[in-house]
């Protein structure tokens, strides 16, 4: 399956994060720990220039500590410092925000000195179902961006005032275009993309194989399910039979079951999985 998104509504994102990032002193990019690399939007990133960025890593508390160093390790080697984050958490929003405001303190130090209150203007960008709106309500300690589980959720910009910083909530963005099919579906898995485009059992049976790969614990605890030297779709057979997922005549509701699997995933009831600690180099030139 190739996995590629990119409706029309993203390219008037697109041009509306251009015009409106010149007002914007600098950026919040908010990853989800789960595929940290699959989240950076090269093209989204391009556009920034270069203003400031500080990278939130946010659902840290869905995957274990270890995967968090190894992240923040890979990322530094890039120059990129990373702020874990649980972005339901008011310590951790205020922790982003005395990183944003520590990276402005000369420019507002100097505004001061001129008798200006500077008031910061900051950008919250990233690809869809990131958690960016979770991440701004927490900074305002209320329900001021609109939220949601689905894929492209935030359409249009959002100016939130904060103190002394003013928030532009932007619409998720994907890449015009997946080279890298790796990290497609692994954003994919986490319901970056929209799910009705999707061929939602292939996705499963994907998930499925790769996490039994790579997690055969947490497969085997969270479904009572074995996943050494049985196939993918022996492993989706076996969770069907086990969750009832079942039509008349005992024939495998593959749909329901594909659903309900990948949503354990995505509410972080399959366990602490994390799909990324480094980036992925399959064609990686996005």
């Amino acid at each position: 399956m190739d996995i590629q998104w990119f409706p029309g509504h993203m390219t008037k994102s697109m041009r509306m994060i251009e015009e409106n990032v010149k007002l914007c002193d600098g950026i919040v990019y908010v990853l989800d720990a789960r595929a940290p690399f699959a989240c950076v939007n090269k093209k989204l990133i391009k556009v920034f220039g270069e203003k400031p960025v500080v990278y939130v890593l946010n659902k840290s508390d869905l995957i274990s500590s270890g995967h968090v160093s190894e992240i923040k390790s890979n990322f530094a080697k890039e120059g990129i410092k990373v702020i874990p984050a649980n972005g339901t958490l008011k310590k951790d929003a205020s922790r982003i925000y005395d990183e944003v405001v520590s990276r402005f303190s000369e420019k507002i130090s100097k505004a001061k000195e001129k008798g200006i209150n500077k008031t910061l203007r900051i950008m919250v960008a990233g690809v869809p179902n990131t958690g960016k709106s979770t991440v701004i309500n927490s900074l305002c300690g209320e329900k001021r961006a609109v939220t949601g589980d689905k894929a492209g959720v935030t359409r249009g910009k959002q100016w939130i005032r904060l103190k002394d910083l003013e928030l532009l909530d932007t619409p998720g963005t994907m890449p015009p275009k997946f080279d890298n099919q790796c990290y497609a579906r692994h954003l994919a898995y986490i319901g970056s993309v929209n799910d009705a485009i999707l061929d939602m059992q292939t996705l499963c049976l994907d998930y499925l194989g790769e996490t039994a790969e790579k997690f055969p614990l947490e497969i085997k605890e969270k479904y009572g399910v074995d996943p050494n030297g049985v196939t993918p779709l022996e492993i989706f057979d076996l969770i069907c039979r086990k969750r009832g997922f079942l039509f008349k005549g005992n024939e495998y509701d593959y749909e329901r079951g594909a659903r309900a699997v990948l949503d354990d995933f995505r509410k972080g009831r399959a366990g602490k999985i994390c799909f990324e600690t480094q980036r992925i180099y399959e064609d990686d030139d996005r």
